[in-house]
């Protein structure tokens, strides 16, 4: 089997290799600008493509995730496998399969690569790092390993491009080379059972098992290929697999451990006389870095310094970009004051477009400064290290250390938190770390804090003037968002997302100056995918509520507010002919008081004229029809009516208030004529406080738990590929949101 040379038609090659060896940066040398991303049909899989040319002959490079062996155990795994075999709809086999190995880690290495030989199709092996195997005292024999695997062998320092042009001539010439499948490392009773199995297996399919994945049946004694739904795989083919598999376990070969027994045994025979080592190996620079970043307190240390800095600058950092960014978008939006009159048209833009906008590049700067911070620790191997310290803490609760950087970047935002999740390989800890990560208290649930704690919690202090009621409060609510998230963190790897927890093997890779094209690369990939991903929805959401609160726009609501206002206008136009008329001309400071006091007016009536045309919205009829639903939380109808407006973002709920009480769209946490509005607020025909203590809470709780961020379902729909997850985690959150409003208020009312 080979593929021609046909400059009309591309020819794929696929890239694979374990995490750590260069592949990315292999793949950025040769794809160059010429790439984009996107993700394989119905998976989670990123699926990253780029082109480039040889001698006129167009060439589709296609980045596979980086995996340590085509084991599959998931969905998403399998798609690397299906990829491999051209089992997917409309994604054609590779025509060449280029595997990236680590040359200072050979051995180990070799284990991924004997599976691909099995495929059968035509494979280059790329030796990466070489540089690094040279430091370690370790030289191959690389003409001899290519004549050994019956392959062509390719030594690499790709970080510097040396290399390069020889595996871009290698390529085109295994192209025109035939393909054999690669000596099987299994025992001579294995490969009998797996041929047994292929023979009974093929009178039953309609379409044909490749051997390769018969092999993966017999071996997967988790049971996750048994439920795949590959052909001809039902009841009675699988007895025969389990009577397979006790035959081998009498033989002394016991599933699945035949296998690793087998591969690294023919790596050490393929390896054997054509790698040497220096006899005295100095203990390396690597080795002492992770005497001190591995030791289990300094290197706790370090890395929770680390984080701090990581928080720190998501946190605090990007508040600068973002505050430039919510002034731009607010000098845009005076600008339009000039330019258009005051009607549908400005609103839509103001309040619409450029809200949308607004909400969409106000999450840039974190994201980016987040994926500068992971680029940097994965190329200079730190990441793999972090992740081993904190797997013990998050193991307990059935998450691996990969989860703590998504989890903790999420105290910023839970957008670059669950885009982050990306590193984790393992989709069932992937997606219980994106279901969770809304929990963590975001910046944006911060001003809702603030508002209500400033006015209704008292600034009592205790222990000796230390600690404050209000700032136990603000803590209290970080506090309950983390125990609910590993609560149900808990429930959902026990429940939805249960299945076998696989190990954590990972493999230290060696550190080394992270690379700043590798780096940029990333995090400008990261932020494009962001924005074409989770941005149009976001902006959309940010429109149509926009259009729940402006319409219907009867100009009777605006008529019957100025009559009110009458008598206040009548007596200023009438002051106006005074001093005009009697002779008062010259009474400058008699005019400019005039003057204020018309703006004051013109102010006034302007807030009570949006709080009108807000009472009679759509989105106030909403509040109305949710009021009995609310009405048990200790809310009216404005409180849900501000609920729902907050849904493209938390903090809206604010301005929405200050719109709905009259005082206009400039409020904010910090306001002090909205706390005094709230504190006042009663129930329509009635002298009961709206708000109280008790209410407050309640709110607050709600925020805590609930999903109120249309940005963060809009990037796990992206991330996951499907609506599925992310209306689960809106349906979770929100019942666990009102039911914990609903304890709090009727709690809090027994006091």
């Amino acid at each position: 089997m080979h593929a021609t040379k046909d400059p009309a038609k591309s020819i794929t090659v696929a890239l694979i290799g374990n995490p750590n060896t260069g592949k990315s940066t292999l793949f950025n040398s040769l794809a160059g600008v010429r790439q984009h991303v996107g993700n394989y049909p119905g998976a989670t899989v990123e699926k990253k493509i780029g082109q480039f040319t040889i001698a006129g002959q167009p060439f589709d490079l296609v980045d596979l995730p980086g995996t340590y062996s085509l084991a599959p155990r998931s969905p998403d795994e399998m798609v690397t496998v299906d990829a491999l075999l051209g089992r997917l709809a409309e994604e054609p086999a590779p025509d060449v399969v280029v595997c990236v190995l680590d040359a200072s880690r050979l051995q180990q290495n070799l284990y991924l690569f004997s599976q691909v030989l099995e495929l059968g199709r035509p494979t280059v092996l790329v030796l990466n790092k070489m540089d690094l195997a040279e430091a370690q005292g370790t030289s191959v024999d690389v003409a001899g390993l290519s004549s050994r695997l019956g392959v062509p062998v390719v030594a690499m320092q790709a970080h510097r491009k040396l290399g390069l042009e020889t595996l871009r001539q290698t390529i085109q010439q295994a192209v025109e080379q035939p393909a054999r499948a690669g000596e099987s490392p299994f025992p001579e009773v294995f490969r009998r059972e797996v041929a047994d199995l292929q023979a009974a297996l093929k009178p039953a399919a309609a379409e044909s098992l490749p051997r390769y994945l018969i092999e993966r049946l017999l071996l997967d004694s988790g049971g996750w290929l048994e439920q795949a739904g590959l052909p001809g795989v039902d009841n009675g083919a699988m007895q025969q697999v389990r009577q397979a598999r006790a035959r081998l376990a009498e033989a002394g070969y016991p599933v699945p451990a035949v296998e690793a027994m087998a591969r690294y045994d023919w790596a050490a025979r393929t390896l054997d006389g054509l790698v040497k080592t220096s006899e005295t190996p100095s203990r390396s620079g690597s080795d002492r870095l992770d005497g001190i970043l591995m030791h289990r307190f300094w290197g706790s240390l370090i890395f929770a310094l680390l984080m701090t800095l990581v928080f720190q600058a998501i946190f605090i950092g990007a508040e600068p970009l973002m505050e430039g960014i919510e002034d731009g978008i607010g000098w845009l939006g005076q600008r339009l004051d000039y330019v258009l009159p005051e009607g549908v048209l400005r609103s839509l833009l103001q309040d619409g477009v450029l809200a949308g906008v607004g909400a969409v590049l106000v999450f840039l700067p974190q994201i980016l400064i987040l994926f500068v911070f992971i680029a940097v620790l994965e190329d200079c191997g730190y990441m793999a290290r972090a992740a081993y310290l904190m797997d013990r803490l998050m193991s307990r609760i059935g998450l691996s250390g990969k989860s703590f950087i998504p989890l903790l970047s999420s105290f910023a935002c839970a957008i670059p938190g669950i885009m982050a999740a990306r590193v984790i390989e393992d989709r069932r800890d992937r997606l219980t770390t994106m279901l969770i990560a809304p929990l963590m208290t975001c910046g944006a649930r911060l001003p809702v804090y603030t508002l209500l704690i400033a006015a209704f919690i008292p600034a009592h202090r205790v222990l000796g003037g230390w600690i404050g009621l209000q700032g136990l409060t603000l803590l209290a609510m970080y506090v309950l968002g983390l125990l609910v998230a590993v609560l149900a963190a808990f429930v959902l790897k026990r429940t939805l997302l249960r299945g076998e927890t696989p190990p954590f093997l990972m493999e230290l890779p060696s550190y080394q100056w992270p690379s700043p094209a590798t780096v940029v690369r990333r995090v400008s990939e990261n932020g494009w995918s962001f924005l074409r991903g989770a941005g149009t929805l976001i902006f959309t959401v940010s429109v149509l509520v926009w259009a729940a609160a402006y319409f219907p726009r009867d100009p009777a609501v605006e008529a019957e507010v100025r009559s009110g206002y009458a008598p206040q206008i009548e007596a200023l136009q009438q002051r106006a002919v005074e001093l005009a008329e009697g002779g008062e001309d010259g009474d400058s400071a008699a005019r400019v008081e005039l003057e204020q006091e018309r703006a004051e007016l013109k102010a006034t009536i302007s807030r009570h004229v949006a709080g009108a045309y807000m009472e009679h919205s759509y989105l106030a009829r909403a509040g109305r029809v949710i009021e009995p639903a609310v009405e048990p939380l200790g809310w009216d109808w404005r409180i849900g009516c501000a609920v729902i407006a907050s849904f493209p973002a938390r903090e809206v709920v604010v301005s929405t208030l200050g719109v709905i009480y009259h005082l206009g769209e400039g409020q904010d946490e910090r306001s002090e004529s909205l706390r005094d509005t709230l504190r006042g607020a009663t129930w329509p025909g009635t002298d009961r406080r709206v708000f109280n203590i008790p209410v407050a809470l309640s709110l607050m709780v709600f925020y805590a738990l609930c999903a109120q961020c249309a940005a963060t379902l809009a990037i796990m729909r992206h991330e996951t590929g499907t609506w599925r997850w992310p209306l689960l985690t809106f349906t979770y959150m929100t019942v666990l949101a009102y039911a914990g409003a609903w304890l709090t208020y009727h709690i809090g009312m027994q006091f």
